[in-house]
């Protein structure tokens, strides 16, 4: 830069920060980790929490978090509006879950991991912390292939028949949660599959990118807004469809949305209303899962594995480390 070098700011994300966010996640899934299996959610979410901030702090860029762990007085870090970083560099959109699948972190089940997204300031949608109408199948379909807006049974039929398939060999990815009963019982009716999953909708939207290797043609439902944002920022690197509506049924969360620029309450938001510009996703496996190996304790060695994802060039990693100077992952 100094030396009359002019690089673009999607370029200065990319070369400087793309492995930056591969330790931000990587120490928070180090730090959950290492509560797995102890029945503590709350414990195993905080030390995500902690070990993301501190990295987020150390990096070079003058961040904006839009979507943290909640609003000011829910949460006492990441929460949305903190200023995250050194403040020497790029201003950028933060989005974080520190560890998406606390529950699944706390009983040890699979599908646990930590992720987050940086984007250019202002590109990130900043959604309050409500729940979202969501639908997302992945790439190579035509535009406007399934809709928030149509039937479970009418996105079933037109997404066989765009893949070229009857709906029986349709497979859905749906949270199991007793407000999805009439959803359930109404893709079944096409003869659809269904894959319930107990936590972990982040990945569960980009299970829809690779169908052949994990079976998930569609996501549909309701979920938490912010993994919303995350998973469309996924998917605008890979490819895909996503549609979401947020649910704002109370005049509260009305105001609240209204406060942080949602002048709609009923807008129907595709993949770029959610995630704009320039986009890099980090995620880290927590407890092995179908998207990421967890982290594995040696006796002199900690194994993680993270895929990281760009908007801008399409590009996905998948980076396996192995590292040896553990106490870079004690406490500062």
């Amino acid at each position: 830069m100094s030396q009359g070098i002019t690089v673009q700011p999607g370029q200065i994300i990319e070369r400087i920060l793309t492995l930056e966010l591969v330790r931000v996640t990587e120490r928070a899934a180090v730090a959950s980790a290492r509560l797995r299996g102890r029945g503590n959610e709350k414990a195993a979410d905080q030390a995500a929490v902690d070990a993301m901030r501190r990295e987020l702090n150390k990096l070079p860029i003058d961040g904006t978090v839009v979507i943290g762990e909640g609003e000011r007085d829910e949460a006492p870090m990441l929460f949305i509006g903190e200023k995250v970083g050194n403040k020497q560099g790029p201003k950028v959109d933060i989005a974080v879950d520190p560890l998406e699948g606390t529950t699944l972190c706390a009983k040890d089940m699979p599908g646990s991991i930590a992720v987050m997204a940086m984007a250019e300031a202002g590109t990130l949608l900043a959604a309050p912390d409500v729940y979202m109408h969501k639908i997302a199948v992945g790439p190579g379909y035509p535009a406007g292939v399934v809709d928030l807006d149509a039937s479970p049974e009418e996105n079933i039929h037109n997404l066989a028949k765009a893949k070229g398939v009857k709906p029986n060999e349709i497979t859905a990815l749906v949270l199991d949660r007793p407000r999805h009963a009439d959803l359930i019982a109404a893709i079944r009716k096409t003869g659809a599959g269904i894959r319930l999953i107990s936590d972990g909708d982040v990945a569960g939207v980009i299970f829809t990118t690779k169908p052949a290797e994990t079976g998930i043609d569609i996501y549909l439902g309701i979920g938490a807004a912010p993994e919303g944002v995350l998973a469309a920022g996924a998917l605008r690197c890979i490819g895909g469809q996503m549609q979401g509506r947020l649910i704002l049924d109370t005049e509260e969360k009305r105001s609240r949305a209204l406060q942080m620029g949602v002048t709609d309450p009923n807008k129907k938001y595709d993949v770029t209303d959610l995630a704009r510009g320039d986009v890099i996703v980090a995620a880290t496996g927590v407890t092995d899962g179908g998207l990421l190996k967890g982290v594995h304790f040696g006796k002199d060695v900690i194994t993680t594995e993270t895929v990281v994802y760009r908007s801008a060039t399409g590009t996905v990693r998948r980076i396996y480390g192995e590292h040896r100077e553990l106490s870079k992952f004690h406490l500062d």
